[in-house]
């Protein structure tokens, strides 16, 4: 039997969407629906353009409607980042959908190496994406990016972000001489991170990372009380010290209420570079027991890797430099496995209803 519009629609609501559990209509996420001849033709809008299962979705809504009839699907991803409620209209930072924290429990596990591939790995997917080096004692995003310009003063004391790499940037290491040593009180460090937020010009952005220095003091406390952060990723070491600490950070992200989006397994094991061997030295697989003990996910594994090490100290991240290597593809995954958790925190999350494109005949 021909499938009709109807029987269309009908199929699609029984698609699920893997990651929020609920139907692909109901989510809004079905546009220009429309059915001629035996052809389903539509659009599905996925709630990020990192989407980690797309291929799953593809499959499942050929599927259905192959089902209900149809001889051929023509299918197109389209993507609609949704902000988190009251983000877009914070007067930190109007524009931005997402404010994403990335964590460490300690210092040396790879937090801002994490930081600026996750970001570069968002933005390669057709994500518009930020970075704020919130580590005012010791900013390394000038030396991850190569980046050694100052940023232009607009509008009076506002700043335009430093664009690089397809990113939106800003550090206080852009701001002050990189052989002065900030010597500051918590207080000052502070009121420095929420001047950073509120006076840089971040425009429209998907996702602003915010790269925190390690442990539980003054910043996390400060953003928790004037930022309505999507969540926080937070990176570890598979050693027990690392995971100790993480598991502590972790706890101190619930009692503010920060959402914890998952753990990432820095340093997972060491590839050799000449024969591609795997050597777990400093252990392997506890970021993702830990997780499982949680209750949270487990974003993924990345390599002790020469490249990643490189990269960073040529200023070109590795993602950038060498996309199509298999340290790159580490890093991609798991920015998959970030976007989905965002899209997940967002869309639980009390809202008005999404209202989608009418379908045509």
């Amino acid at each position: 039997m021909e499938i009709t519009l109807d029987g269309a629609m009908a199929a699609l609501r029984k698609v699920m969407d893997p990651e929020l559990h609920r139907d692909l209509v109901s989510l809004g996420m079905v546009k220009e629906l429309t059915v001629q001849g035996g052809v389903a033709s539509l659009e599905v809008e996925l709630t990020t353009p990192a989407c980690p299962l797309k291929d799953t979705i593809a499959k499942d809504v050929e599927g259905a409607l192959r089902a209900a009839g149809a001889t051929r699907v023509e299918l197109r991803f389209g993507a609609r980042v949704r902000a988190a409620p009251g983000v877009a209209q914070s007067s930190l930072t109007p524009g931005v959908k997402n404010i994403v924290l990335v964590g460490a429990g300690k210092g040396g596990v790879g937090k801002s190496t994490v930081t600026i591939n996750l970001a570069l790995s968002l933005a390669r997917a057709g994500a518009k994406v930020g970075v704020l080096d919130a580590d005012i004692y010791g900013p390394s995003l000038p030396l991850l990016t190569g980046v050694t310009e100052r940023p232009r003063t607009v509008e009076g004391n506002r700043l335009d972000p430093i664009e690089a790499h397809g990113l939106k940037l800003m550090s206080i290491g852009f701001l002050v001489d990189p052989d002065q040593a900030m010597i500051w009180r918590g207080p000052m460090v502070t009121g420095a991170l929420l001047q950073l937020l509120r006076d840089v010009n971040w425009g429209e952005l998907d996702y602003l990372l915010l790269d925190l220095p390690p442990g539980t003091g003054d910043v996390p406390l400060t953003l928790a009380q004037n930022v309505k952060a999507a969540g926080v990723v937070l990176v570890s070491t598979p050693q027990d010290m690392a995971l100790a600490d993480v598991i502590r950070a972790k706890l101190m992200f619930d009692k503010v209420g920060i959402p914890v989006l998952g753990i990432v397994e820095n340093m997972s094991s060491f590839i050799c570079p000449h024969c591609r061997g795997e050597t777990p030295i400093f252990d392997h697989g506890g970021a993702r027991i830990a997780a499982e003990r949680m209750g949270i996910r487990f974003l993924g594994e990345i390599p002790l890797d020469l490249a990643v090490r490189q990269g960073g100290d040529a200023g070109v991240p590795v993602v950038e430099a060498l996309p199509d290597g298999p340290q790159a593809k580490a890093f991609i995954a798991m920015a998959g496995q970030v976007a989905g958790a965002i899209s997940v925190q967002v869309m639980k999350a009390p809202r008005l209803p999404v209202i989608g494109s009418q379908p045509r005949a």
